[in-house]
């Protein structure tokens, strides 16, 4: 038998390692039950967190992240967060990135976002109630070299979750925009351009490492525990080093 929640349910996408996992610890250690989607199921078991659907799924699946919700709001009532967090980083240099890498991006970063607000979007609406929690990047506010189709899938989140802002006020739905710098997380493994990655990496230690992926989780759920009246537009964090 599930155990009995009070609190309402919250989606996660990407939940299988930083920052997604991390809110999920978050949020469950907080009392929510949760929707954990990820493409490596066997990584959301081994959290072993309880009250907590877990679905494998890709967001450039529409329909899957649809049933994935579907399946959790039968058991756990409607989902009050989504937090449309799954990303991909292939940074490299534009001349000589593969065009197949661009396509990557585009789709998860930016497709795979749109679908995750619609699997919860309207049902937000009709409850007039709900927030989308937005994954964007510093890479969302400013550009950096070899980061140039990346930049663009941020930038779009921030200009859709403005749209989305203002479009969603009436009806009293949430829209915030997270954008950290520099966090330890496996961001670094979807880098295949050999120098891309080095100028990366000695960046990150010339300012002392990035920051734990905790940090940002609270700050989330910070955000989310206030009344639903107020709204943090957008969470911006880096490390206190980071200079751009």
């Amino acid at each position: 038998m599930e155990n009995v929640v009070d609190k309402p349910l919250i989606a996660i996408t990407g939940a299988s390692s930083g920052i997604g996992e991390a809110v999920a610890r978050a949020f469950s250690a907080a009392g929510h039950p949760l929707l954990l989607i990820a493409r490596r199921l066997d990584r959301l078991q081994k959290l072993s967190l309880p009250n907590a659907v877990l679905k494998q799924a890709d967001v450039r699946d529409r329909e899957a992240l649809v049933e994935a919700v579907k399946a959790a709001e039968t058991q756990h009532g409607p989902v009050d967060m989504m937090f449309a967090n799954a990303g991909i980083a292939r940074l490299g240099d534009i001349a000589r990135q593969p065009p197949e890498e661009w396509d990557e991006m585009i789709d998860i970063n930016t497709k795979g976002v749109m679908n995750s607000v619609h699997a919860v979007m309207n049902g937000m609406i009709e409850r007039k109630h709900g927030t989308l929690m937005m994954m964007s990047s510093i890479a969302g506010r400013k550009v950096y070299p070899d980061h140039t189709v990346y930049c663009g899938t941020k930038f779009f989140v921030h200009a859709v979750s403005e749209s989305l802002r203002e479009y969603l006020s009436p009806h009293n739905v949430r829209v915030i925009v997270i954008s950290p710098g520099i966090i330890d997380t496996e961001v670094l493994d979807s880098v295949r351009d050999e120098t891309t990655l080095a100028n990366y990496k000695a960046n990150k230690a010339e300012i002392g490492g990035g920051i734990s992926a905790d940090i940002v989780a609270e700050l989330i759920l910070d955000a989310y525990q206030k009344p639903q009246r107020a709204i943090v537009q957008e969470i911006v964090i880096t490390p206190t080093r980071q200079k751009y």
